[in-house]
């Protein structure tokens, strides 16, 4: 029986596929356990108050360090890149003493960082250095050196940079991802950097989407269900809030409470007969996604929003799909 060539062909490209990322994923395993007490100090230097991280480097180093500076932005921490050949043309001006250098170079003798290295001496700027080498000319000018460990590259010649980019760009997450816990970066932070696309989305508040005024279903305790059904049709909701004299809400009725009690004199029945005296009510501030997975969990299509048990608002389903969280 002949054996498929095409089928072995195919099995060789996969397993050439999982070996990269299992070897990268084996990097990154040491990569974890050769953080030190220099991790600390540099992540401290980093996130200091009033001032921005300036990442160079340059070929895939310099890639690296483009989306290190994005990550960093994204968190709270000002921080842009700047490539070593226009640092030497002029945009060395754009650091100033208060800022902190990362520079990423894999051997450490990059020629092109030199400038910067000069100049972060000349005008005392303190240097974080990213390399695999420490023992080379960056390490040695550096104040603090983040090294990581040297293992083949996934490239089967040993040379396209594979391996030692992962950890790079890992070891540079994880100096942005730690500053946030030098600092009270929250979700609303967050939102502040992430306006659009689906991180924003997410980020959405409820008192954003909510149905306020004219549009929130509420009866008074001590009215009549004939009355309360028309104001359940007229909102629309599928279900409406019982409020007392001072406005706190104290029960819900919901069309499935209407199922449940249906008998022949419901409508001449006060609202307290069928109404559910433990209603749930969320506040204005909580994420959208938040408001989602309440719904979800409690196999409910709304929500009334309200602070200190006074309804202000109601979230329909339907507004997390407006929302685009759905």
């Amino acid at each position: 029986m002949m054996t498929n060539p095409v089928s072995i062909h195919s099995m060789k490209i996969l397993e050439a596929g999982r070996q990269v990322i299992i070897q990268e994923s084996t990097a990154l395993v040491d990569l974890a356990a050769s953080l030190d007490e220099n991790f600390t100090k540099a992540v401290e230097l980093l996130s200091e108050k009033k001032s921005r991280v300036i990442v160079s480097g340059i070929g895939k180093s310099g890639q690296v360090a483009k989306k290190i500076s994005s990550t960093f932005a994204s968190v709270g921490q000002p921080a842009f890149f700047v490539h070593p050949a226009e640092a030497s043309h002029g945009d060395l001006g754009m650091i100033t003493p208060d800022d902190r250098l990362l520079l990423l170079s894999h051997s450490g003798e990059t020629s092109e960082l030199r400038p910067m290295l000069d100049y972060s001496r000349r005008f005392h700027i303190p240097l974080v250095a990213i390399t695999s080498r420490e023992n080379s000319n960056l390490a040695s000018v550096a104040d603090i050196t983040l090294c990581y460990p040297t293992v083949p590259e996934a490239c089967p010649m040993g040379l396209a940079p594979t391996t030692s980019t992962t950890m790079m760009l890992a070891l540079g997450d994880a100096l942005a991802i730690a500053t946030l816990h030098t600092r009270s970066f929250n979700a609303t932070d967050f939102r502040t950097f992430h306006p659009g696309g689906n991180l924003g989305k997410q980020l959405s508040r409820v008192r954003d989407f909510m149905h306020t005024d004219d549009r929130l279903p509420l009866v008074q305790q001590g009215t009549l269900m004939q009355e309360c059904l028309i104001r359940m049709s007229y909102y629309g909701f599928g279900c409406v809030a019982i409020v007392d004299e001072s406005g706190s809400m104290v029960g819900i009725i919901t069309d499935g409470d209407l199922r449940r009690h249906m008998h022949e004199g419901l409508l001449q029945d006060k609202v307290e007969a069928i109404m559910n005296p433990s209603p749930k009510i969320i506040a204005p501030d909580i994420l959208m996604a938040e408001a989602l997975a309440i719904m979800q969990d409690k196999s409910i299509t709304s929500l009334f929003v309200g602070s200190k048990e006074k309804p202000i608002g109601i979230l329909h389903i339907h507004d997390c799909l407006r929302a685009g969280i759905i």
